[in-house]
């Protein structure tokens, strides 16, 4: 009966419960003019949680022409500039580029 509850639990458990999460300030933003990639670092607390894929610290806007893309970019933009921290929550993946782990959503504090 335990296992039946345990595995009930954990194909219950939220998709981002185990993803990548960082806090702190943008540290560097780079957009590149080769295949238009927006990936950023993040200073301060070390991410938690990241996928065995993403091998890097960075992190990757996962879909740069999409709405949802621009609006993180532009998030990121704000913050660096008015230096306020942001929450990061990855997507456990590493669809974008191979080693940086696709951004799911960013918070400004």
């Amino acid at each position: 009966m335990f296992k039946k509850i345990l595995l009930i639990f954990t194909l219950l458990l939220p998709f981002y419960a185990f993803s990548g999460t960082q806090t702190g300030k943008v540290a560097w933003l780079i957009v590149r003019v080769s295949d238009g990639l927006i990936y950023f670092g993040i200073e301060g607390s070390p991410a938690s949680g990241k996928p065995q894929c993403a091998t890097q610290t960075y992190w990757m806007i996962r879909d740069e022409n999409s709405n949802v893309g621009k609006q993180q970019y532009s998030l990121l933009l704000t913050a660096y500039a008015s230096g306020k921290p942001v929450d990061v929550v990855g997507m456990n993946s590493c669809k974008r580029w191979g080693d940086g782990e696709d951004v799911n959503y960013i918070k400004i504090k």
